[in-house]
């Protein structure tokens, strides 16, 4: 598929997805809505990247939700208030849905932020399994101020990153959190001086995890995230299973041991793809 909103690679088993729309500030137009999970699928089941890394061209990282898609007529909507209701229901379920595959993949997803991650792109980021800025960045809850309460994740994901005060104060007011006190609230891992060293940075720090197991990195991310919604004692119980039915021995850890042993990097092998041939008919 040909995308339009962003530009996305693999190499070294790195996926890069780029918002190319910077005179439009990549806001998150009806387009990108279509592409995007799209992308998202076809790099989750491909199993070609080990871990996906998103940034953006231009002024901002994105500026979020492009009007356009509620005002251009695109959406249509019934005319019964009842039925009315009902769909724009499922259309936010569709666009939380959008925003939640990213959390869902089997890889890690790395964003790297530059100028600005507004509104729909806060959801996105709060979604991601790490988060970097450079020394400019920022990001915002701009829903208030159109009137209105963030509701494709922020509100859900962000007191679980950071101080839940200090996300209602965010959420409540508008204003801007700015990469260094994003850096000291936890939000973020890192703060690089400028846009390119913070690619660069976190290119590096990508082709750091993608040159581990990927099973074991499937196994940290799976865990980790159901532990966060889970208490302690179910998510031991899960860690127990997990490893009864994903740790062999005598495969990747055998590697890692035996590459260590020899002096060299150990080489392993990737996830299997999931779009099997059911998908292809």
């Amino acid at each position: 598929m040909h995308y339009t909103t962003f530009d996305l690679s693999i190499k070294h088993s790195i996926a890069h997805l780029r918002f190319n729309r910077p005179l439009k500030y990549n806001t998150m137009s009806l387009e990108f809505w279509q592409e995007f999970p799209h992308a998202i699928k076809t790099i989750d089941q491909s199993a070609k990247a080990r871990v996906l890394v998103i940034s953006g061209e231009g002024k901002h990282f994105c500026a979020g939700m492009d009007l356009a898609v509620f005002t251009s007529g695109a959406i249509k909507r019934p005319k019964d208030p009842a039925r009315a209701n009902e769909h724009m229901r499922q259309l936010v379920l569709q666009l939380q849905s959008i925003i939640s595959s990213v959390e869902d993949m089997r890889i890690p997803v790395l964003a790297a932020i530059q100028g600005g991650a507004i509104g729909g792109a806060l959801d996105l980021v709060c979604a991601c399994d790490c988060r970097y800025m450079s020394a400019d960045a920022f990001v915002s809850i701009e829903e208030i101020r159109l009137g209105m309460a963030a509701d494709l994740g922020t509100l859900q994901r962000l007191p679980r990153l950071i101080a839940p005060g200090l996300a209602k104060e965010l959420a409540y007011t508008g204003r801007r959190m700015m990469s260094q006190e994003a850096l000291l609230s936890g939000l973020v891992n890192q703060v690089f001086e400028d846009a390119q060293s913070l690619l660069k940075g976190v290119m590096a720090l990508a082709q750091t995890i993608a040159n581990h197991s990927p099973l074991a990195i499937n196994g940290c991310k799976e865990m980790m995230n159901y532990g966060r919604d889970h208490d302690i004692a179910n998510a031991l119980k899960y860690q127990a299973t997990w490893q009864a039915g994903m740790l062999q021995p005598e495969v990747d850890m055998m590697e890692a041991i035996m590459s260590k042993a020899q002096k060299r990097n150990p080489e392993y092998a990737d996830l299997v793809p999931t779009d099997s041939a059911f998908n292809n008919r």
